[in-house]
């Protein structure tokens, strides 16, 4: 017997928290709360704001990231005799840069989904029209598609090439 693929970071509802929601502001929701929502209430004004914040925080953080970066590459540019360690020093940089990279790629992805936000298409399957899932979007706040679509994205790279 083949067992059902676990839920991808998807906790059990806390009913202890299932209310919560309604007399706290988006700035003092915690993740737990916003999962123990009602499934009616899915993508409401709350949980809007609440991922609007997250993303908006993961932006500035990202921004502060890329400052400390510049300045740790402006510290570093002292010439260094030893090649070993001048080697060593080059790949620190170079495993920086692809981070900071990685980091612009992701910060696209946040500004387009604050914009599902304000379109209100936040929280719902490009591919689908279903609601990604509260779990999903905890995980991963820049999350377009469902995680059966996302899946099945995959397995169709995996077999088809890109």
């Amino acid at each position: 017997m083949i067992a059902p693929p676990p839920s991808a970071g998807v906790s059990k509802k806390d009913p202890k928290l299932a209310n919560n929601w309604k007399t706290k502001s988006a700035e003092e929701l915690t993740d737990a709360e916003v999962l123990s929502m009602p499934d009616s209430e899915y993508m409401n004004e709350k949980q809007q704001a609440f991922f609007r914040l997250k993303l908006v925080t993961l932006k500035q953080d990202m921004l502060n990231n890329a400052g400390e970066t510049t300045e740790h590459l402006r510290e570093d540019t002292v010439v260094v005799p030893d090649p070993a360690d001048r080697a060593t020093i080059e790949e620190e940089h170079a495993l920086e840069l692809r981070t900071r990279d990685r980091e612009r790629k992701l910060l696209k992805k946040i500004e387009q989904s604050i914009v599902r936000i304000d379109a209100g298409d936040y929280g719902y399957c490009d591919e689908t029209g279903e609601p990604i899932g509260v779990g999903r979007l905890l995980a991963r706040p820049t999350a377009t598609l469902s995680l059966e679509a996302q899946q099945r994205r995959e397995l169709k790279q995996k077999m088809f090439g890109d």
